[in-house]
């Protein structure tokens, strides 16, 4: 177990400090995880499971361009962000929430598809509105900045 949990912040390239952060859990305790001095439970280890995700802002500054290029393969365009994300205040477990302009011909089942192989790629739930129905004074529209 020790083991598993040294693996899990070392591929997310935090350090235990930074695992700590994220967390919640003091960095000792982190540290006597990893030696093997306390024995985390299985909530523990799911609790620094998901700190150690990349938070949503991180995941789509890495693979911007791939996301762009997948929204386009839906028939989706002009991709905004909103939410957390867009205020700076995303933390582990916030999702992305996108907004996108689709095009004529592409329904609900694309963009859901499209959400599911975003998610896939960026490793973070990704949450995905069309901007056809939203008034141009709708507070998504407001506040959404480019992707």
């Amino acid at each position: 177990m020790a083991k598993d949990i040294r693996e899990i912040r070392r591929r997310a390239h935090l350090s235990q400090q930074q695992l700590a952060e994220r967390s919640g859990v003091a960095q000792p305790n982190i540290a006597a995880y990893e030696t093997g001095r306390r024995i985390p439970s299985e909530a523990m280890v799911n609790r620094l499971t998901l700190a150690a995700r990349p938070l949503p802002h991180e995941a789509l500054a890495a693979h911007r361009s791939e996301l762009l290029g997948l929204a386009e393969s839906f028939g989706l365009t002009n991709l905004r962000v909103f939410g957390s994300v867009a205020r700076g205040n995303d933390c582990p477990g916030s999702d992305l929430d996108l907004l996108a302009t689709r095009a004529p011909d592409v329904g609900l089942l694309s963009i859901a598809m499209f959400s599911e192989e975003a998610s896939k790629l960026l490793g973070v739930e990704v949450d995905v509105v069309s901007d056809g129905g939203l008034s141009s004074d709708h507070e998504i529209m407001r506040t959404a900045v480019l992707a």
